[in-house]
């Protein structure tokens, strides 16, 4: 139900205001809509292409980055419906290049679903670098998003890759750690396993389509081209870019963030979700169990947070949310929903490193009749012993290019930098310590077992070696 007041919708367009002022964000599209298709609050705010003064629409295509995980999760889960695969099986069965030969048991595919496989971050393989490899031009070739000889190339080296890590963050389902190159091998799983040939066909066949998704593809010319199509814009090492190329920083594999996509489809998209795998127009693409199935906490990653089936869900306050952010150059994206409250919210924005789900919690918050500015949760502090933060004191580098460091300060507390910048922390259990953020905060979470000691430490959705 809409409890939509005037004095919230006031306070949640000035959050979204101060949001895109202090992270410099180009635009900003947001839409409400409940599980019958009907758009219940619906705001553009800043422009699509900011030198020129264009406005942002419903048809407005944004990169969607990894709110595709969603996507290759459904997909995967319709070959198993039809009993072409088992999410119970082996990786290895279906993907010969990954031969799992350095984990003491097997990766199943229900593993890579929910980010478990017990691999480590690594640098991205790109799209482009591998095309350059391989002497491939699109003029020439066509869309690097269709390329079966890019894929080929691509699912050799991603897992070949996997296979060649041998300081792994444990069993498989042991613990949750972000992982794209899961999500690429998945996407070679319906690209052989499917009736298409490119992953990016079998979206358009099998959930594009039948959803009636409109402006919704892999495809990174077409955007391009599109005079209705977002510029990304990014900032690094304060220096602001602007381009119109939708290769920038993408995966080899497109299952980890390739879909495109508008405000209009999404609205579709996240009702097939709120109607468990029914779309608005009366077609099932999925079944109830199979939807259900997606939605289920099963790993943990975060005080309150769990991650699904290339789905999060968190509390917040009284309700379960189910959810999924995407960033990449250009892109900070984010969808989630309520079952209790047959609502769902779509957030799409052109600039990097933009508070896309803190803007999609206000949304929700103000359509449930709530103060869309979040109140800061308060945590009593649980002080460490300064022999236990020598012990965890050194630098923990991700494979991605992200790294922190942890330390002791002057008056004997925990001290962090986060990519060369202070962080506040506080330290709140026996192992966690929370980052304080301006619009949310976040956590820090010391790993560490009995023949290891300390190894490592989460923070955000990602494991971290210590070195």
């Amino acid at each position: 139900m809409n409890r939509i007041t005037e004095e919230n919708k006031q306070k949640f367009e000035a959050l979204v205001q101060d949001i895109m002022t202090v992270q410099e964000a180009a635009g900003v599209a947001v839409a409400i809509m409940d599980k019958t298709g009907r758009v219940q609050y619906e705001k553009y705010f800043g422009y699509r292409d900011q030198e020129q003064g264009l406005p942002i629409d419903s048809q407005t295509i944004f990169g969607l980055a990894s709110i595709t995980k969603s996507f290759t999760s459904l997909a995967i889960m319709q070959l198993a419906e039809q009993g072409v695969i088992r999410l119970s099986d082996p990786v290895s069965k279906y993907v010969p290049a990954f031969t799992n030969k350095n984990q003491k048991a097997p990766v199943k595919i229900w593993h890579l679903l929910c980010h478990s496989g017990g691999f480590f971050p690594q640098p991205r393989i790109l799209v482009d670098q591998v095309a350059e490899d391989m002497g491939l031009e699109e003029l020439k070739d066509g869309d690097l998003a269709y390329g079966e000889a890019l894929a080929e190339e691509g699912i050799k080296r991603v897992a070949s890759r996997l296979d060649d890590q041998t300081d792994l963050i444990g069993l498989p389902g042991e613990l949750m750690s972000y992982c794209n190159d899961g999500f690429g091998v998945l996407s070679d799983i319906i690209k052989n396993y499917g009736d298409q040939p490119s992953f990016a066909d079998y979206l358009l066949k099998h959930i594009i389509g039948p959803l009636g998704l409109e402006r919704s593809f892999c495809d990174f010319v077409k955007p391009s081209l599109d005079e209705n199509a977002a510029i990304l814009y990014t900032t690094e090492e304060g220096v602001r870019r602007a381009t119109r190329d939708y290769h920038d920083n993408a995966f080899v594999l497109n299952g980890g963030g390739a879909m495109k996509s508008t405000v209009s489809d999404m609205v579709k998209y996240i009702c097939m979700y709120l109607n468990e795998g029914k779309g608005l127009n009366g077609i099932r693409i999925a079944s109830e169990y199979s939807i259900r199935e997606m939605c289920k906490p099963r790993q943990y990653f975060k005080p309150g947070g769990w991650y699904g089936y290339g789905l999060c869900r968190k509390s917040m306050e009284d309700i379960d949310i189910l959810e999924h952010g995407g960033s990449l150059p250009g892109v900070s994206s984010n969808m989630s929903w309520s079952y209790e409250n047959e609502a769902g919210v779509i957030v799409l924005c052109n600039t990097m490193d933009v508070s896309a789900g803190v803007i999609a919690d206000g949304a929700m918050r103000m359509y449930l009749g709530k103060d869309p500015v979040e109140p800061k949760a308060e945590y009593r502090e649980y002080p460490w012993s300064e022999a236990f933060i020598r012990s965890v004191s050194g630098d923990y580098v991700m494979g991605e290019g992200e790294h922190f460091t942890l330390g002791m300060s002057e008056d004997g507390k925990l001290a962090m930098t986060l990519n060369g910048k202070k962080k506040e922390v506080c330290t709140v259990n026996p192992y966690t310590a929370m980052i304080k953020g301006r619009y949310s905060d976040g956590f820090v979470q010391i790993l560490h077992d009995e023949n290891r000691g300390i190894w490592g430490a989460r923070c955000g959705s990602r494991i971290y070696p210590k070195i």
